[in-house]
């Protein structure tokens, strides 16, 4: 993707824009005790952050799995961020996929309501890198 350096600025503001907002609709989710969705909404939180982390890098991935395998790879076997940040990456996708496609599981606030703290921090982490 061959981006102008003023697109790719707007993309990555885009993107942690909608990491902020998809935070935000999990924390409604959690007031109304919607364990499933609050799962979506927070993979999809920190999804939008490790896009916008990616593209302001000017790497290009097509798959949520090849942004997690890039994630790792560039910034968390590097060193360039917290080992944490990976394993929040790795424990929302699951969560979100057993949440969305499995119909046997349930979220439950057990197993959500940890994930908000370190969710907000990879966000703001990344907004720390790559808002200028």
């Amino acid at each position: 993707m061959s981006l102008s350096e003023e697109n790719r600025r707007i993309i990555v503001s885009r993107e942690i824009e909608k990491a902020n907002a998809y935070f935000l609709q999990a924390e409604i989710m959690r007031e109304h005790k919607q364990w499933d969705a609050a799962a979506n909404r927070l993979y999809y939180a920190v999804f939008h952050a490790v896009n916008a982390l990616l593209i302001h890098d000017k790497h290009e991935v097509r798959t949520h799995h090849g942004a997690g395998m890039l994630f790792r790879q560039t910034y968390i076997k590097t060193g360039i961020l917290e080992e944490q940040f990976s394993d929040t990456f790795t424990l929302l996708q699951t969560m979100r996929e057993k949440s969305d496609y499995n119909c046997s599981f349930d979220a439950t606030q057990e197993l959500i309501e940890p994930l908000f703290a370190p969710t907000k921090k990879m966000i703001d982490a990344v907004s720390e890198r790559v808002i200028a």
